[in-house]
């Protein structure tokens, strides 16, 4: 899969040692094992997919790599809330435009996601290509941007990350008590 968003570092993302990452719709694993590298021993790394064989493989390559800071379930983004306000990071990879209700989904991330957390979402650009999923069912930055602040975060930075995928930074937006 060389096409898939090579130009993503997460450290580029502000994920570093220590932090709390969760990969929503995580499929087999491409950015849940280098993240959980990252994060190393103190931190945590949390996966969901609704792919069964996917979860099946991110096990096996976590425990072949000795990474003992990951847990990996089979379950749907709009059923999983891992904790509340534990995590630096939620993360989604080209899959914000694939759950049943986003909005649901962008609703969990903000329970997660710690006062200071930053959510992440990675998705295809709204324009022909030879590769991903159908034009319509793909969100443009705007449509994921709005999605994204009617859950209750406010962006932080929509950025073009090469010619095919973009990058949008958001913080959950504090409520008066």
């Amino acid at each position: 899969m060389k096409w898939y968003h090579p130009n993503l570092n997460l450290e580029s993302i502000g994920l570093h040692a220590g932090m709390v990452f969760m990969d929503i719709g995580c499929g087999y694993g491409f950015f849940t094992i280098p993240a959980a590298q990252i994060v190393g021993e103190q931190g945590k790394v949390y996966a969901v997919d609704v792919n069964a064989s996917s979860i099946d493989r991110l096990k096996r390559e976590a425990t072949e790599k000795g990474l003992k800071n990951v847990t990996a379930k089979v379950g749907a983004g709009e059923e999983t809330v891992f904790c509340d306000t534990c995590a630096d990071m939620v993360f989604y990879s080209i899959v914000l435009h694939d759950f049943r209700d986003p909005a649901k989904v962008l609703q969990n991330a903000r329970q997660m996601l710690k006062p200071t957390g930053t959510l992440v979402n990675l998705d295809w650009k709204k324009k022909p290509m030879p590769i991903g999923p159908p034009m319509s069912i793909r969100f443009s930055e705007e449509q994921a941007a709005n999605l994204i602040v009617e859950a209750g975060f406010s962006i932080d930075s929509v950025k073009d990350l090469g010619s095919d995928f973009y990058i949008v930074t958001a913080k959950p937006q504090s409520f008066p008590s």
